[in-house]
């Protein structure tokens, strides 16, 4: 039983965290894990700590205002993003917590770098960004869809045969440059895969069907895309392999227990917050005089009524 937030053993669970360099075969790794909870009662117990910690974590990074927190979420359909970001990030103040869906790129943003609308959802400091899908669809969607890429008006790449090896090795290294930058200044980055199984998926659309209150959830073009599936998972694999670093770390989330899910992500990021040396600020000698000079001014209001 993990009883108590302050261990955060799931930063360093060797069945989650993909070390810089690691070959990652997904068909590998147990969507069922659910590491060493007695049940799911065990594991709601740990995640209302960790809840409770990170409230406290977040109004500290808020006042401190020196670092920032990425969190970024990619999955297949299904999966859970908007439910792990519901529940892990209920207790957080929302004045300090941004939530960034990508979608579709709309006609501006195909006029710039990729990057673009990524780096104005960027967290400034004191923040904590979550990103419900992120840069990474630009080499996922894109790796299983590369004429989508031609629609990118990328000089050079006028043909699908373009999109080649050499040009998915080049977006990986923008996009390490692009995080390696952003830590470097101040924004811890996290990045988590819900890693779903293929039968799990199944049994989620089917009762998005067969429920009326979950209709709304589903789309047509999920089940094309389910056809694919073998070519998202080599795309996630290569992705995670070439962008797994010390200091953009994935982990790879066994999904097929939502519970569980919910609660190791939880417990990575009040972890990560807390090897972070958080601190309210502290006053000049001046500035608590004058706070000293302020209480007086105010009891003496109370005097004079």
């Amino acid at each position: 039983m993990r009883s108590n937030s302050t261990d955060n053993n799931f930063r360093k669970d060797a069945n989650l965290l993909v070390k810089p360099g690691s070959r990652v075969k997904l068909s590998e790794y147990d969507t069922r894990y659910t590491g060493d909870f007695k049940d799911k009662e065990d594991a709601a117990e740990m995640l209302a700590k960790d809840i409770a910690r990170l409230a406290e974590l977040q109004d500290m990074l808020y006042a401190m205002n020196k670092y920032s927190l990425l969190v970024v979420i990619q999955a297949m359909d299904a999966a859970g993003k908007d439910g792990t970001i519901k529940h892990v990030m209920t207790g957080v103040n929302p004045q300090g917590c941004n939530v960034t869906s990508f979608k579709q790129p709309s006609a501006e943003e195909l006029e710039h770098d990729f990057l673009w609308r990524i780096n104005k959802a960027m967290p400034k400091r004191g923040m904590i960004a979550i990103f419900n899908r992120s840069h990474y669809e630009e080499v996922l969607v894109t790796r299983v869809h590369p004429e989508y890429i031609l629609g990118q008006n990328i000089p050079g790449i006028d043909s699908v045969d373009k999109v080649d090896k050499k040009f998915w090795q080049k977006r990986f290294e923008i996009i390490n440059n692009f995080e390696k930058q952003a830590y470097e200044n101040g924004t811890i980055i996290l990045k988590f895969f819900l890693n779903v199984s293929k039968e799990e998926q199944k049994k989620r659309f089917l009762a998005r069907i067969e429920e009326p209150e979950k209709n709304w959830k589903f789309s047509a073009s999920d089940v094309k895309e389910r056809q694919l599936w073998d070519k998202y998972m080599r795309a996630f694999e290569d992705a995670i392999e070439n962008t797994s670093s010390e200091y953009a770390p994935w982990y790879i989330i066994p999904a097929d227990r939502k519970w569980f899910m919910r609660a190791a992500i939880g417990d990575i990021i009040v972890g990560t917050l807390e090897k972070m040396d958080l601190a309210y600020p502290t006053i000049s000698e001046k500035g608590k005089q004058e706070l000293e000079e302020a209480k007086v001014i105010i009891l003496k209001e109370d005097s004079t009524k």
